[in-house]
């Protein structure tokens, strides 16, 4: 993310990121991350063994990173509050949005 808080799309890069939850491991492939409200958030989607989504559902993280030491693994945090939770996916909806009427330039 650059620092004036615009969104960049990772789908291009192939990035992933690997949760470690209760149930095991699950690697995600990272669709974007963006900010609301001067906190940054992004967009997760699980993927199978064979690199598949299954069901296309997109998991959103509060996101952080040392500035001081970019070298550190960046911090997901599950995001508890209702209220935070649908300001990130308003936003991440807008982000679609745009995605999709950028495609039909």
């Amino acid at each position: 993310m650059n620092k004036n808080g615009s969104t960049q799309d990772y789908n291009e890069e192939d990035m992933t990121v690997t949760l470690e939850l209760d149930g095991g491991t699950v690697e995600c492939s990272i669709v974007t991350i963006f900010s609301v409200h001067d906190r940054d958030y992004i967009a997760l989607l699980p993927m199978d063994e064979n690199g598949e989504s299954a069901d296309g559902e997109v998991w959103l993280y509060r996101y952080s990173e040392n500035e001081a030491d970019p070298n550190e693994e960046p911090v997901l945090e599950y995001i508890d509050d209702d209220e935070e939770y649908d300001a990130a996916a308003d936003a991440f909806d807008e982000f679609l949005d745009n995605e999709a009427f950028d495609a039909l330039q």
